[in-house]
């Protein structure tokens, strides 16, 4: 009896097993029933991820009220394959907290999740595999295909339009001089007195005009002379004093160049010649600077008042401080003042070059680096930095212009030594900073790239370019739009392509003037994205003319898809 019951509890769980596999079974050989629909037809890689929006609909009398299915997403491709998380949906009598799908009526599964990019995944099947449950029985479905290929057009970003800046040199060929003096007047004179004439100011003008006149490299420009009187008295005696006091100031100023056998100063423009009747600036000024009392009340009056007859009055008031003022401000005012402007004439391109060469030494640190603009040689600039480098070692620009050069050559590892070296020179340089931040980008470290980009404000436009290329690469593109501004790169243009703005990225791509292979690309994915078949094959044709690995990139670019099967297309990529 008791051998008997066993027996039957063993056929039972095994009628059960049994039954419970007819319904998997059942299930999945109507798996073809269940509806997918993926958004877009074909994923996208945006911002370095994938998503992947699917819908399933799941038709009425398919799900068996007891079973449970998760399933699974996955990208397989050449070399591995990638899962997005897993779903789970059971029948109404199932055990569990999935979502639960009628089999009087079916349902629909919303799903959306995202995996990291890689680049592998352009040629890719997106499948979904499923694995079913019915109390102690399990079946695995055939993996079911839903879609296919990754466009991963976002990731077409041009490295060498990341950017790197250079520390400019202030090298100057035509450098301004100018000596000054003034020649102080006694109150309603303008006559010049001998003991202004040996003033230490006066004297050291006209050494300056005779060191001008011994020197090569430098040309008189000519003479500015501002006269003035102080603001006492009428005006039509001021205006005269003015006057005079300017022609006392010439006469001996042209004297002093007559003996200096200065041929310039007989040139009818080589005297600038002003006076002011009534110095209220200078006053201002002085008052402004002195420890008078009434000190401000004195500025309150000439704030509020502009007729030069009112602010006298007002002032000589205030007898005691008018007093102080006569003795210690007006007399300053009563002046000429004299100014030689000169220009130094600094080296030429072919000098600076040949000593660069020959005698580095010989430059100083803004010829130096200047001297490296004037070739266009890679190596040629290096070995130019590098001398720089060692002979102004304390000068950020020399060691972070060695890495600038490094990284145009794609030599990052030396850039990034070079820029650190920089960086400890002179902490936070903003141009140091966008470059260290340049190779953070390149090496793919995306946070420290925009650690380094905000501390790079002033940096100019190749830190706007940067942020534009960290914007794609996050997956703003009207952000990146913005920050590539009327750039004409290939980067630009690809911003507003992923933006959707097709007619702007053509007219940034048509503004381009370089020849090479991605331009010609890109304008062809801009002919597929608006329908235009000839633009596309013209455009891409070009592109495998000037870059052949453009060929087999094509073949498989899915955003090429609707004419894989075209014999133009293949013709052109083959």
């Amino acid at each position: 009896m008791k051998r008997t019951r066993i027996k039957l509890f063993a056929y039972l769980a095994l009628a059960a097993v049994m039954a419970g596999c007819s319904s998997l079974d059942k299930m999945r050989k109507n798996a073809s029933d269940v509806r997918y629909t993926v958004t877009p037809e074909v994923l996208e890689a945006h911002g370095g991820k994938v998503d992947a929006a699917i819908r399933v609909q799941i038709p009425a009398g398919y799900f068996d009220r007891k079973a449970t299915l998760v399933a699974t997403p996955v990208l397989v491709y050449e070399g591995g394959e990638t899962a997005f998380p897993s779903y789970s949906v059971q029948g109404d009598r199932a055990p569990g907290n999935a979502q639960v799908i009628s089999r009087a009526n079916g349902g629909q599964v919303n799903y959306t999740q995202s995996v990291p990019y890689n680049e592998n995944m352009r040629v890719a099947d997106l499948v979904v595999r499923i694995k079913a449950t019915k109390g102690n029985s399990e079946m695995e479905f055939e993996p079911l295909k839903i879609a296919e290929g990754v466009i991963s057009t976002s990731a077409m970003v041009e490295a060498k339009g990341i950017k790197g800046t250079v520390g400019a040199d202030k090298f100057q060929r035509i450098i301004p001089i100018s000596k000054t003096a003034e020649i102080l007047f006694l109150i309603q004179q303008a006559n010049i007195r001998g003991t202004e004439l040996t003033k230490e100011e006066v004297r050291k003008l006209n050494d300056f005009v005779k060191e001008v006149k011994a020197a090569e490299n430098k040309e008189f420009k000519g003479v500015a002379i501002s006269a003035y009187a102080s603001p006492d008295g009428p005006i039509d005696l001021n205006t005269r004093l003015a006057s005079q006091r300017e022609n006392a100031a010439k006469g001996f100023m042209a004297g002093e160049l007559r003996k200096a056998r200065v041929a310039e100063a007989t040139n009818a423009d080589f005297f600038d010649l002003r006076n002011t009747p009534e110095d209220w600036e200078g006053f201002k000024a002085l008052m402004e600077k002195s420890n008078i009392q009434d000190k401000d009340l004195i500025l309150r009056v000439l704030a509020m008042h502009t007729d030069p007859e009112v602010r006298e009055r007002e002032i000589k008031n205030m007898s005691n401080t008018f007093k102080v003022i006569a003795d210690e401000i007006l007399p300053q005012l009563r002046r000429s003042k004299l100014s030689v402007n000169v220009e130094e004439i600094g080296k030429s391109d072919e000098e600076i070059s040949a000593l660069a060469a020959s005698n580095p030494s010989a430059l100083n640190a803004e010829e130096l680096l200047y001297s490296a603009t004037l070739v266009e040689d890679l190596d040629a600039q290096l070995d130019i930095y590098k001398k720089a480098a060692a002979q102004f070692s304390n000068d950020w620009r020399t060691h972070n212009n060695v890495g600038y050069v490094l990284y145009a050559k794609g030599d990052l590892a030396g850039a990034k030594v070079a820029f650190e070296k920089a960086n400890s020179v002179k902490a936070n340089q903003p141009e140091v900073m966008n470059n260290l931040g340049a190779i953070a980008l390149r090496e793919g470290n995306i946070e420290k790239a925009e650690e380094y980009f905000g501390s790079a404000a002033g940096a100019g436009s190749a830190l706007d370019n940067n942020l534009g290329v960290v914007a794609i690469k996050k997956g703003m593109y009207d952000q990146a739009v913005r920050y590539f501004g009327n750039s004409v790169s290939n980067n630009a243009a690809l911003a507003k392509i992923l933006a959707k703005n097709y007619d702007a990225a053509l007219s940034t791509l048509n503004a381009n003037t370089q020849e090479d292979g991605l331009k010609y690309y890109l304008k062809a994915v801009v002919g597929v994205r608006t329908n235009d078949s000839d633009m596309m094959f013209a455009n891409l044709r070009r592109a495998v003319q000037l870059d052949s690995k453009f060929k087999k990139y094509a073949a498989t670019d899915m955003e090429f898809a609707k004419f894989f099967g075209d014999a133009t297309f293949r013709s052109i990529v083959q």
